[in-house]
């Protein structure tokens, strides 16, 4: 069973890298069996963008590799996250997707829907962090308020204190 990885170093500037690795039967650990750079790859070819199918092809500088998917839906993830790992860490010579189906490189990717979730997330915890902060912000006047009318009271009852006791 063979398997793929799409990673980046965390050195600067990050590398990226796709490796191939195999996993054999009854076995949970991988061994790697290929790695190529990220800057290597020249096309991606999904062969059939009209069906689901889960084998495509990876054309790099100097190799030329088939490799099938566990699933079609499995491929359309790696290709996706592929293609953002290419746009974000590629600056020329991007590779070029052919064949591959229009919702990959369109706006209902994962990571797409992902980055989106993250955004409403965010916005929905902004707005929350306002409104408490605006509660807040009442309370604390509301305490002001308070204050000054005890020191207000403490002082008059000082006074009547003292002109009861005279």
């Amino acid at each position: 069973f063979f398997s793929f990885i799409c990673s980046v170093t965390n050195k600067k500037p990050a590398q990226a890298s796709i490796t191939k690795v195999k996993q054999f039967e009854g076995s949970t650990s991988f061994v790697r069996r290929t790695q190529w750079m990220l800057e290597q790859l020249r096309q991606v070819n999904g062969i059939d963008p009209n069906r689901d199918s889960p084998e495509f092809d990876l054309l790099f500088e100097n190799a030329f590799d088939q490799w099938v998917a566990s699933t079609a839906s499995e491929k359309c993830t790696f290709f996706q996250v592929l293609h953002h790992t290419c746009q974000r860490y590629l600056t020329d010579k991007k590779p070029e997707f052919i064949n591959c189906q229009s919702k990959i490189m369109g706006g209902n990717s994962i990571l797409h829907s992902a980055a989106d979730s993250v955004t409403s997330a965010v916005q929905k915890a902004s707005q929350a962090l306002n409104e408490r902060g605006e509660r807040l912000g009442r309370a604390e006047e509301k305490s002001e308020e308070l204050k000054n009318s005890a020191q207000q009271f403490a002082e008059t009852a000082h006074k009547v204190r003292f002109w009861w006791s005279l």
